[in-house]
Parts: structure tokens; sequence; C-alpha cells
């Protein structure tokens, strides 16, 4: 029998704080964003899908990557915005193959964020 994973309350920022071990994220381009893994690559594949929970610290911000796949973006709190907008508690941002952008958040949040493919980092423009 497989073990689920199963987690209570994500809409309760305090709980998700004291009861899940984020971990910063290892690849460069994500200041003060960090990570909970639910599933990944070592799991799908090279090409498959991952989720995690993310949280980003006030004033975090993450470099501009593209979606080779879809991205789904369910805000559990604070606010996220990206170049589109500001999207607070309960929000869904599905993002389309081909797209891109470069999320940030002044204020802090944590989300539930599904990657269908991996995504590519876009280069800064100088």
């Amino acid at each position: 029998m497989s073990k689920d994973l199963v987690l209570h309350n994500l809409f309760n920022p305090e709980h998700i704080n004291a009861t899940i071990a984020f971990q910063a994220f290892t690849e460069p381009g994500r200041q003060g964003v960090e990570v909970f893994p639910l599933y990944g690559v070592a799991q799908t594949g090279p090409d498959g899908p991952t989720a995690a929970l993310v949280r980003y610290q006030a004033g975090a911000i993450t470099q501009r990557h593209r979606h080779m796949g879809f991205e789904l973006v369910l805000v559990l709190d604070g606010e996220l915005e990206d170049d589109n907008g500001k999207y607070g508690k309960g929000a869904l941002i599905v993002s389309e193959p081909g797209s891109d952008h470069a999320p940030r958040s002044n204020k802090g949040c944590q989300l539930l964020v599904i990657w269908e493919k991996p995504v590519q980092r876009v280069p800064y423009e100088k």
C-alpha cells in the first residue's frame, strides 16, 4: 500500500508555517522563495510534472521564466504579482504553454504550484 501525503488547513498560514518544512530553492533566480516539494521529476521523469507548496517572503522575486507546459498557481495566502496583475488569497492562475512571467510578492504569499513540464529561465535583458 502506498503512503499518501495529506496536508490539512492549507488556507491557514499559521498552520502551514508550523507544520511544513520549507526549504530555500537551490537554483539561482529565486531570491526569498522557499519550496516544499509534493512530487517531481524523480517520480515523474525528466520532462514530467512537478508540484510544490511555495512560499515567497515579503519582497521575494523569481527570475522570468517560460512555461513549456501549463502552470497552475493557487494563492493560499498573501498576494502574488506578475506582469498581468496582482492575485490574492483564493486566486487561481493558469498560464499557458509558451507564456512567460516574472512572479514577485511585495507582501509575501503561500502558493500551491503545479508545473505540467519543467520551466525554462529567460535570460536577463541588458
